[in-house]
């Protein structure tokens, strides 16, 4: 449920969008959190008893100098004010919306989320005061990354890849990492399982950056939607506003592509559905996507049809690595 706006809140104010309880099933540092309680009283407009509630919360957890899981804050919330908008999708834009409005960046925002970010392959990693990880003995569910940017900051990393390969799907990371294709390509494989989450952006960039001469390759479907995810790790994500760009990489896109349905038996091909063609619509309008990419995208629609890498499976199990090494040899990416 929405709870509207006064009408009596001027057009300054911070408060542009409703809460969505999606923001809570995250960890927030302690001193963040009086922000995001701020941030309550301002966008839902909700009974004075309920804010009182929450601020008490939240103040306990900020003197008590710890983090907080989000779903943690959000199942005590509710007990004590059941009242308060049971919408996830309100409270997170609420969220998102009125903590960039306090000057803070989605970095604090997202500090200790639970982040959907698996690494396998050549890196050793080693988080402060901790243990050096080896990756590659991590087992085919990858290691799996916290969501605090703070250690990821400060996380200590190593490799003798020559690659860094990001999977949009975990099941093809999963079966990448069986396969050990980062011993045939020497590599990190690197997936968030769909849309990346911040942290996964987050580490890419250090990754980058740390590693400036391994290319970095995206492995995707072929469908308006793997376009989409790549161009969130190339261009940065538009729910970030002006920090959208905070976290670009320089990803190519290795496939699936458009020269890759020749591979593909027509029966494996999917009709596209409303959704991609909105997407699709969207990522036209974009000024930043480059013209092959363009190119792609009009093949999609214009066929009417999506290829997910999945279909690569007619050749076989073990088909995927030789595609990518081949891919990767002939420099057959854009």
């Amino acid at each position: 449920m929405t709870i509207p706006f006064s009408s009596s809140i001027s057009s300054n104010s911070i408060c542009t969008r409703p809460l969505c309880i999606k923001d809570l099933l995250r960890v927030l540092p302690a001193s963040e959190l009086l922000r995001v309680g701020w941030a309550w009283l301002c966008s839902a407009l909700i009974s004075v008893s309920t804010i009182t509630t929450n601020m008490e919360l939240v103040r306990m957890v900020f003197h008590a100098h710890k983090l907080t899981h989000q779903r943690n804050l959000k199942w005590v919330t509710l007990s004590y004010a059941p009242d308060i908008p049971s919408s996830c999708m309100e409270l997170r834009n609420g969220v998102t919306t009125n903590v960039t409005k306090f000057s803070n960046s989605k970095r604090s925002r997202a500090n200790l989320k639970n982040s959907r970010l698996s690494i396998e392959g050549r890196p050793l990693l080693e988080e402060p005061n901790g243990e050096p990880v080896d990756c590659s003995a991590c087992g085919s569910s990858g290691y799996a990354i916290s969501g605090d940017l703070n250690l990821l900051e400060n996380l200590i990393m190593k490799t003798d890849a020559r690659y860094i390969i990001v999977v949009e799907k975990h099941a093809i990371f999963h079966r990448l990492v069986e396969d050990r294709v980062f011993n045939q390509i020497p590599s990190i494989l690197i997936t968030a399982k769909g849309y990346p989450d911040i942290a996964t952006r987050f580490l890419l960039h250090r990754m980058s950056r740390a590693f400036p001469d391994l290319p970095i390759f995206a492995l995707v479907d072929w469908n308006p939607a793997g376009l989409a995810i790549l161009c969130t790790f190339k261009f940065g994500s538009i729910g970030m506003g002006l920090e959208a760009y905070r976290y670009a990489c320089n990803v190519k896109w290795l496939g699936l592509r458009g020269d890759d349905l020749q591979m593909i038996p027509e029966q494996s091909l999917v009709p596209l559905k409303p959704r991609d063609l909105q997407i699709a619509k969207s990522l036209m309008s974009s000024e930043i996507l480059q013209e092959k990419y363009r190119e792609e995208l009009a093949l999609m629609v214009q066929s009417g049809q999506r290829a997910e890498i999945e279909a690569l499976y007619y050749h076989g199990y073990d088909y995927l690595g030789k595609y990518m090494a081949k891919k990767i040899v002939q420099a057959n990416y854009i």
